[in-house]
């Protein structure tokens, strides 16, 4: 019963944080790409893989917080279905080359994003925490192997 209510708090504050960040007006921007969004998705794409990686790699997480944070709060703060809902109106508006160009841009700077955060928490994390870095626990473990 627990992670569910963390999940309900982290779902409510994601939710209301994208509801804030999505109404900001961007200045003298006019064009159709969803800037708000593409923020949200990226941002989220950094922060699952960051707050992911110190939770398994780095730090031992508590399960409940880490559903709060990553199905809940996560899970309510990016928007992909707003991203896929957003394309499809600039399809039908004939704004082929946005709707693509959104698409990819999105796909690539949330990939981009990700590979950030899992490198930023696994460097981070070794030198906060005493830990060593992640590739030399790879490294130790195949050579016991041979």
């Amino acid at each position: 019963m627990r992670k569910y209510i963390y999940i309900g708090c982290g779902s409510f504050i994601g939710a209301v944080l994208r509801y804030l960040i999505k109404g900001i007006q961007i200045c003298n921007y006019n064009e159709n790409v969803p800037l708000n969004t593409l923020f949200i998705n990226v941002l989220g794409a950094f922060l699952m893989a960051l707050i992911l990686t110190i939770a398994f790699e780095v730090w031992d997480f508590d399960s409940d917080v880490r559903l709060g944070v990553t199905t809940g709060f996560m899970g309510a703060f990016t928007t992909f279905s707003t991203l896929c809902k957003e394309t499809v109106v600039l399809m039908q508006n004939g704004d082929y080359f946005s709707a693509i160009s959104y698409m990819t841009v999105s796909v690539m700077l949330g990939l981009g994003a990700a590979y950030f955060g899992i490198v930023l928490a696994r460097e981070t994390g070794s030198k906060l925490f005493g830990k060593k870095e992640i590739t030399d626990d790879i490294m130790e473990s195949e050579s016991d192997v041979d």
